[in-house]
């Protein structure tokens, strides 16, 4: 199974400090990352294997859209940052609507990725 991870410049330590926790369920289920270019860098720099796109502002928000469209991506990790403004956010919004669309799994916070990846370990 193919996971999109993304995450904005305020939660990728969180993305990472996630994965590491939740390194088992993913090794054990072969999940395949695939993610923006930054968050992806930080991803490879734990440990974890990583298909990386392009940095989300410079058009990887639109390549996940893309595999999402496509049937790769089943599930996205987007940690969002509330708090803050993002020049990109049409993108942002374009994803959403595309796994929307497609019915693929979403989670903008660690709250509902746990849920996922529970989801996950519970299903194997």
């Amino acid at each position: 199974m193919e996971i999109a991870i993304i995450a904005h410049d305020g939660k990728k330590a969180d993305m990472v400090q996630f994965l590491n926790k939740n390194k088992i369920v993913l090794l054990r289920n072969d999940i395949r990352l695939v993610a923006t270019g930054t968050t992806g860098s930080k991803a490879e720099s734990a440990g974890f294997k990583v298909k990386k796109m392009l940095s989300g502002p410079q058009g990887g928000d639109a390549q996940i859209a893309g595999r999402v469209a496509e049937g790769k991506t089943k599930m996205v990790l987007f940690f969002k940052d509330p708090l803050s403004s993002h020049a990109h956010e049409s993108d942002v919004n374009m994803l959403l609507r595309v796994c929307d669309v497609h019915n693929i799994a979403i989670a903008t916070n660690e709250a509902a990725a746990q849920l996922f990846i529970d989801a996950i370990a519970k299903e194997n």
